[in-house]
């Protein structure tokens, strides 16, 4: 079948990615329901206990500590499935092993509210099963990217698949506060997001192909366009990771650097902004659905159009694109993300819009260390990513643990100061050590010296 007869012509990678995505989208929405449910289990009495005062209080009502154990078994199970993950990405692709996480999240997510009402330390047991499929999500990214974005649109392919955590928690933070209000309940946001992944995950199946050359559903002209400029050890199939030479490159750590800070300012962001829109700024259960919503949505625009910009403008060299990129995406989300504290809560809108500002720094991020990753490590890639997101586990545990050391009482401004600040600053340092560091040249590793493979378009 020719490109002019496939439904989809020479841009199957679209395909690709837009259910790579949504798949993306599912399993990271899983781990974050709780994150808004919080709010409402709390006002759940159907399983209600007398507290040491003889007051009745909801089991689903969790102290600071035992939330913090909740949001750290994502965490903890997302550190030990990075690297057994990414060993099977190695081995099998990345085709049967997402799918199998997929699965592994569904399960998981449906059997919260059970757990919840059964046992908490059960529960704690679910929530480390889903940072282990949690786990299988940025190394899928890598992957992806590798395999299937010819070189001049390796930002749009990270913008586009990294925007899965702003529209997860805008869908889920909409779509939970709704359902939360309804005479449905909280526990139905699980039910809902756990089909929704089944569907998307047989998607998946169904569409994803590990190598573009092995299926006829890439066409000639799309297959030589995809593999343009990449050398022959770039697009071997068997080719084995040089983790030695990748682990002690100063140009991967600095991308690690500058990705750990500002993943830390995005958990705080995802994790604590329904809390603080609901306690500091006393805003009601619906509304902060929707301004937490509207403020994890509107970055996205931002991040796409920078992603276009950064692989198509020709005015400036590479290397000027990806610091400047990574300027606006780190250390400019160091400032607003500084600021957002000292904002009285009486001004709750210019809250709102200093936290805007900052997801929309963050939204640049592709054109900045993302980009200086991937075009650093080339065929390796999928490793640099997948560790990111071990960055981003680390940032799981060191963003509530920020915030158990300077918040006691959530309702307390001033209190927030302190989190806001310290990650604050250090971005400012990691952003200013990338001038130092960042290069657009592939790796020596890399063999990218090799001719690339001819690809006939016959």
């Amino acid at each position: 079948m020719s490109a002019d007869t496939k439904p989809w012509g020479n841009y199957y990678r679209v395909i690709v990615v837009l259910v790579g995505f949504l798949c993306l989208t599912s399993i990271c929405s899983n781990y974050i329901i709780i994150n808004f449910t919080f709010i409402c289990m709390k006002n759940d009495m159907s399983n209600a206990i007398p507290d040491s005062n003889g007051t009745l209080k909801s089991i689903y009502d969790y102290s600071s500590g035992e939330k913090k154990w909740i949001l750290w078994a994502v965490a903890l199970g997302t550190m030990i499935g990075t690297l057994p993950i990414n060993v099977l990405y190695v081995k099998f692709g990345a085709r049967f092993p997402f799918f199998l996480a997929g699965l592994t999240s569904i399960i998981s997510t449906a059997l919260i509210p059970w757990a919840a009402g059964f046992n908490y330390w059960i529960l704690i047991l679910l929530r480390f099963i889903q940072g282990l499929a949690y786990s299988a999500d940025f190394a899928a990214i890598g992957l992806i990217t590798v395999r299937w974005a010819p070189l001049t649109e390796t930002a749009t392919f990270i913008a586009v698949m990294t925007s899965f955590t702003g529209i997860s928690s805008t869908a889920t933070n909409s779509v939970t506060g709704v359902i939360c209000e309804s005479s449905l309940g909280w526990k139905w946001s699980y039910y809902l997001h756990a089909a929704v992944g089944l569907f998307l995950f047989c998607l998946w199946y169904i569409v994803y192909i590990d190598h573009p050359q092995d299926t006829k559903r890439v066409s000639c002209k799309e297959l030589s366009k995809i593999e343009k400029s990449k050398s022959a050890a770039h697009l071997d199939k068997s080719t084995d990771v040089p983790y030695g030479k990748l682990l002690t490159s100063p140009v991967i750590w600095c991308v690690w650097l500058n990705a750990f800070f500002e993943m830390s300012a995005v958990i705080v962001c995802s994790t604590y902004m329904p809390i603080y829109f609901h306690e500091v700024l006393g805003f009601g259960v619906t509304e902060t659905g929707f301004w937490v919503a509207l403020v994890l949505f509107i970055w996205l625009p931002v991040r796409w159009v920078s992603a276009v910009m950064s692989d198509k403008m020709t005015c400036v060299g590479e290397r000027a694109k990806m610091l400047m990129f990574n300027t606006v995406a780190v250390g400019g989300t160091g400032v607003f993300f500084a600021v957002i504290g000292f904002i009285p809560a009486e001004n709750k809108y210019w809250s709102v819009a200093a936290f805007t500002m900052t997801m929309c720094c963050v939204g640049v991020n592709s054109g900045g260390f993302y980009k200086c990753g991937v075009l650093h490590a080339r065929q390796y890639a999928h490793v640099v990513i997948a560790a990111i997101q071990w960055t981003k586990c680390v940032a799981l545990f060191s963003a509530p643990a920020m915030v158990a050391l300077f918040v006691t009482t959530e309702s307390v401004r001033t209190q927030w100061i302190g989190v806001y600040l310290v990650f604050g600053g250090l971005m400012q340092i990691t952003n200013l050590l990338s001038y130092c560091i960042f290069t657009d040249k592939p790796a020596s590793w890399t063999n990218s010296d090799e001719k690339p493979v001819a690809v006939s378009k016959a």
